[in-house]
């Protein structure tokens, strides 16, 4: 099912874009799509065994992934997904 992915501007340049169009079931699904076109952006995803990294925030509609199944979450037409990953600086 089509659904929007939404990169912050870190991650935007990796795929030279903040915004793009994924298809997938679910949200693993979703970010193995992107992650097959862009290969720079599949380290910065996920792990090596196919896993969210704990710093690394997917939001479904807004909903953190983590309290509806992670990767498993299911994902239907039109649906927004939005990558977050943790900054640190000082």
């Amino acid at each position: 099912m089509p659904a929007t992915l939404f990169l912050p501007a870190i991650l935007a340049k990796l795929a030279d874009a903040k915004q793009l169009e994924v298809t997938g079931a679910t949200v693993g699904e979703l970010v193995a799509d992107v992650s097959a076109r862009y290969p720079a952006l599949e380290p910065r995803l996920r792990d090596a065994s196919g896993e969210p990294y704990p710093y690394v925030t997917f939001y479904l509609n807004d909903e953190d992934i983590r309290f509806h199944g992670g990767f498993a979450a299911t994902v239907n037409e039109g649906d927004e997904l939005t990558v977050v990953p943790a900054i640190a600086g000082g």
